[in-house]
């Protein structure tokens, strides 16, 4: 049996391969991040083992984010399973074989062959298509949805400045009327002068009818006894702004457009969960990928960083058991999210919610007790393919 320890990095790869007896077959060599550094890996494992397969060649590397996504689909291409190491867990592996404080790519590649022989690891299972793809379209998703919130900090921040009083004149000013229309009168002045004619039309055409003639008469009073500033620096900015978020808008809706598709087309079970949405079903089966990967429904939710902390030292015991939340950080918030949603849909739920809470648990600690429910309920869904069906 082979044993190929990888230490994964952005432009290089370190290798290093032993047995079963812990015996060094190669000097750890290292390999270019491209096609032709694949192939010489590939070529050294098939010159210690001519007809390498799952059977006889273990390789194992570290979670590292995208870096290690090429090579570890060129091993599948090629008939390998590799698998996939918990950082944290070669961190502790090392630890425990040192007292030295020695971190290098070379030595990392070691002790992650190493620690390949001392657990019967599995290989896993390739995630399917709509995993991956839901995995990057709800990351990315989430990424932007930062960004536009980073705009709308900046978009409240120009408002006070700009026109203050229309915070108490109108419910949102987030809304697309009100953005559309700043877009195009940016100022008070702007807004002030603007013939009531013409006022009225914008604002008819941006809200759909909603605000008519004697709303933009307000506006316009409003506008002219404002004590926002003109300045054309801040209506720059407020201009520039308002753009970003409403293209933002644009692609976020886009995206999930998309996700909707694939999560259909993905004929999930879960989406018959009342109060899991499509962005929601879709960032627990992107994070998840092949359910297969877990053999119970504590794995899953060790996974996903859900279950309980435990300390016992001699005869004391802690009794503050706080959830670990290592793991998908991604799974968890969704999980969290749509245990609230859940609750409010479905009345199984909403009971377990409040006896969790008549038992004395704070809010928090009774929804990741919800959450937990919640992901055990999701294994089945997705382990056995059957709907959803509350209990009477």
């Amino acid at each position: 049996m082979l044993y190929v320890g990888i230490d994964v990095s952005k432009s290089k790869h370190d290798c290093f391969v032993t047995n079963e007896n812990g015996e060094a077959l190669t000097d750890v060599f290292t390999i270019q991040n491209s096609r032709v550094g694949f192939h010489e890996l590939y070529q050294t494992i098939k010159s210690l083992q001519p007809r390498p397969s799952l059977a006889n060649t273990k390789v194992g590397l570290e979670a590292s984010g995208h870096y290690g996504d090429n090579i570890v689909a060129f091993l599948r291409k090629v008939g390998l399973s590799p698998i996939i190491l918990n950082p944290l867990r070669v961190n502790l592996y090392r630890k425990g074989q040192t007292l030295r404080k020695t971190k290098t790519d070379k030595v990392d590649a070691q002790f992650i062959a190493k620690l390949l022989i001392t657990e019967n690891f599995e290989s896993q299972y390739d995630a399917s298509y709509h995993s991956k793809e839901l995995k990057m379209l709800t990351r990315y998703r989430r990424r932007i949805v930062k960004i536009r919130s980073m705009y709308k900090t900046s978009y409240k921040r120009l408002l006070n400045i700009v026109f203050p009083e229309i915070e108490g004149f109108v419910s949102d000013t987030l809304g697309i009327t009100i953005l559309k229309l700043l877009l195009k009168l940016p100022n008070t002045k702007a807004i002030a002068h603007c013939h009531l004619t013409h006022l009225s039309k914008l604002a008819q055409t941006y809200s759909h009818g909603r605000y008519d003639k004697v709303w933009a008469q307000e506006l316009k009073k409003l506008a002219k006894n404002s004590i926002g500033s003109n300045s054309p620096a801040s209506m720059l900015e407020l201009r520039h702004t308002i753009q970003r978020i409403i293209s933002i808008t644009e692609e976020i809706e886009m995206i999930e457009k998309e996700i909707k598709t694939l999560v259909i087309d993905s004929e999930t079970p879960i989406i018959t969960i009342p109060g899991i949405s499509y962005t929601l079903a879709a960032i627990i089966i992107g994070e998840i990928g092949d359910i297969r990967r877990f053999d119970t429904s504590d794995k899953l939710q060790a996974f996903a960083g859900l279950d309980p902390s435990a300390y016992q030292s001699g005869q004391f015991t802690g009794n503050k058991n706080r959830m670990v939340k290592r793991g998908s950080t991604h799974l968890r918030w969704a999980l969290i999210y749509a245990a609230h949603n859940v609750c409010l849909n479905d009345k199984n739920f909403g009971a377990y919610l409040n006896r969790k809470r008549a038992e004395g648990k704070h809010y928090n600690n009774a929804m990741g007790h919800v959450a937990k429910k919640l992901i055990r309920v999701i294994f089945q869904l997705m382990s056995t393919g059957e709907v959803y069906i509350a209990k009477a």
